[in-house]
């Protein structure tokens, strides 16, 4: 065999090792290699077709970084019509629907369910020709949506070519399947997904659900291709070839040909079973890696579906059980404005206060004057209020028809709320801002801010206590903490000598800050958390990154124009020259980079690390600290791609997670063991 015929035949193996890989941990969820194994294939294949572009194939997995960009998405017709779901919201509504399907089939024999997570995302349909991916629209009427095919092949948890078992008792895909599911995003890629857009100065999305909608209607599907969104099917539309006996069996077929399906479906055999699996997943709810909003409950019988049939809009053979609403409607009785530690003023609504999704609700963002143009928000107006998750309340639309004629406009004001200095509106910019360095809400925020358990972990000071040391004028920047002595505290309001003497040590225990941890706590523009530790990783002293010039950023990788410009235009301005100076004097001596001064360990080299709980000889951040430098990466939630918990006391739903998924967990002992303390 010649060395193309070797190349070629590699390539071809690879590209099969992918497919079965992305198959294996897409929709079995069962991985037989690690990520990192993953990786070396994948760089493999992209490496051999760099380097051999006349092995090229369209359906090459490395094709999925996007397609060339369209003007516009073109129609997608759905040859059997994707139709809502009719809604309950009580038990009592259940029965009802559960009564009504046995009146309408009056069959003797038991009626049996499928009940499935109503995932919280954007529909999808998928079409398959020969157990090719053919073609993928968004539900849109639920006649005809948006083609959105080029999108649908950069998501790696769709197959581009579905699975045919060499088992020949397992039936081939059919020669046309429309299979229909839900694209998402995970909550803890979705909070990635907005410090990036933080950090990068872009607007912030408002929950998953609206994140994955947005990646997968880009007209550029590199930018979706980018986006870490997955899928979950749940149904078909068209099929020829094949014929379903039950919605459970149709469920696990379809996995079996390589598409990913909700492993927590259940087959009910009663429709009480179905209302089980409804409180065992609301209360499951918060813990869950990805956003539900109730249980979709189905006639499990194919057969009895097609009796049963439709309404002008639903299915009578399915009902979607609703958890407890996230939106509901209040008034907004004043809009006031905030300012932050950047001087970015951000109007919030003062509304009357609502429960929304279990939690009293009294205030919403209203983001900036052009999302309030936009919504046409004015003070007096009833309009409905959304919290998903964490996610702080926000106004998504006004209740037009409630409108009495009284309601007034609101404008951005002249001069800061705090300080009485102008505000402006930067070019290119969709916030006005407060450009008086000595604001006061500005110096509370930055102190907040460089205090706060991300940064120099100052325990003990927080919002009101700032406020507090602010309004007494005992502190007008950060180096002036280090300046603090117990005597000037015992006499402010709630202190004593304990406490006083207990802040001040707290602070003294910040003066020995990592070199991320410091440069995080500074608050440059578009420094996140993240770029933080890149930066310190590769400069390794401030000196270094202090004397940094622009070309030297913008070759680092993760550092780009904006991140750049930023670090430059921060350590040139003269007054944060004299800060930093300022913090030296006082002691401050950042060092010690969590990452960047590296003992490599081949226990912990390569791991992806979650902690829970509270440790009793270090806190979180530190051990954090202790594993990076050790080679492991931290993350904050635990995954399929979790390697360890580290558990300490009072550990939560982490570590009931970790168990469910099966990934190893560690005490404290064996922790502090391995770590070599």
């Amino acid at each position: 065999m010649g060395k193309k015929e070797e190349i070629s035949k590699r390539i071809e193996e690879l590209r099969e090792l992918i497919r079965f890989h992305d198959y294996r941990y897409y929709a079995l969820d069962e991985p037989v290699i690690s990520d990192a194994e993953y990786d070396a294939l994948f760089r493999e294949l992209v490496r051999l077709e760099e380097d051999h572009p006349e092995f090229a194939s369209p359906d090459s997995p490395t094709r999925r970084v996007g397609f060339p960009p369209v003007e516009k998405f073109q129609p997608f017709e759905h040859q059997v019509p994707m139709l809502s779901l009719e809604n309950a919201m009580a038990e009592s509504e259940v029965f009802d629907f559960s009564r009504r399907v046995e009146r309408l089939l009056d069959s003797h024999e038991p009626i049996e369910y499928v009940a499935e997570p109503k995932m919280d995302g954007l529909a999808v349909e998928v079409v398959y020709e020969e157990g090719v991916l053919a073609g993928a629209g968004t539900r849109g009427d639920g006649y005809v949506g948006e083609d959105v095919t080029h999108n649908v092949k950069t998501i790696r948890a769709i197959p581009w070519k579905l699975f045919s078992s060499e088992d020949s008792r397992e039936p081939a895909p059919p020669r046309l399947i429309a299979v229909r599911g839900e694209v998402y995003l995970d909550r803890a890629d979705f909070e990635r997904l907005n410090r990036s857009r933080m950090d990068a100065g872009e607007p912030l999305f408002a929950n998953p659900r609206n994140a994955a909608a947005g990646s997968l209607r880009q007209l550029d599907s590199s930018i979706t291709a980018g986006r870490p969104l997955k899928a979950f099917f749940y149904g078909v539309g068209a099929v020829e070839g094949f014929e379903f006996e039950t919605q459970w069996r149709m469920l696990r077929r379809l996995r079996l040909w390589g598409l990913p399906v909700n492993p927590l479906s259940r087959h009910c055999r009663r429709i009480e079973e179905a209302i089980q699996v409804y409180d065992d997943l609301s209360s499951r709810r918060a813990s869950l890696p990805y956003d539900i909003d109730g249980v979709v409950i189905k006639v499990d019988r194919l057969d009895w579906q097609r009796v049963l049939g439709e309404k002008s809009r639903s299915p009578r053979w399915a009902v979607a059980y609703k958890f407890s609403p996230d939106e509901a409607q209040s008034r907004i009785r004043d809009i006031i404005v905030q300012v932050g530690r950047t001087g970015v003023l951000t109007p919030v609504a003062v509304l009357e206060a609502v429960m929304v999704g279990g939690v009293t609700v009294r205030r919403a963002t209203l983001h900036n004057q052009d999302e309030i143009d936009r919504k046409d928000i004015r003070i007096g107006d009833v309009v409905m209020v959304r919290r998903a998750g964490d996610v702080i309340p926000e106004v998504i639309e006004v209740v037009a028809s409630r409108r009495s004629g009284e309601e007034k406009a609101f404008r951005m004001p002249r001069e800061c709320p705090s300080c009485g200095g102008e505000v402006v509106r930067l070019s290119g910019e969709s916030v006005h801002r407060c450009l008086n360095r000595n604001c006061p809400a500005q110096i509370k925020a930055a102190i907040g801010h460089f205090a706060s358990r991300d940064a120099m972990n100052i325990e003990g000071l927080g919002r009101r206590i700032v406020s507090m040391l602010v309004d007494e004028g005992l502190v007008a920047s950060v180096a002036d903490l280090y300046r603090l002595g117990p005597g000037d505290l015992e006499s402010l309001p709630g202190f004593g000598a304990k406490s006083a003497q207990n802040l001040v040590a707290s602070i003294e225990k910040s003066r020995q800050p990592s070199l991320s941890d410091f440069l995080y706590a500074l608050g440059i523009y578009h420094v996140g958390r993240h770029l933080a530790d890149i930066l310190a990783e590769h400069f390794l002293t401030l000196d270094a990154v202090r004397g940094a010039t622009r070309e030297e950023l913008e070759s680092i990788e993760g550092v780009g124009e904006k991140v750049a410009g930023s670090v430059v235009s921060y350590f040139s301005n003269p007054g944060n020259r004299r800060l930093v100076d300022d913090l030296l004097a006082a002691g401050i001596r950042p060092g010690g980079v969590r990452s960047a001064v590296r003992e490599e360990d081949p226990f912990w080299k390569g791991k992806t690390v979650v902690f829970t709980g509270t440790l009793s000889t270090m806190t979180r951040q530190e051990a954090g600290s202790r594993v990076a430098a050790k080679g492991a990466k931290v993350s904050e939630s635990v995954s399929r791609k979790t390697d360890l918990v580290v558990a300490g006391k009072d550990a939560g739903s982490k570590l009931e997670k970790a168990v469910r998924l099966g990934v190893a967990v560690l005490e404290e002992e064996e922790f502090l063991r391995r770590l070599g303390s």
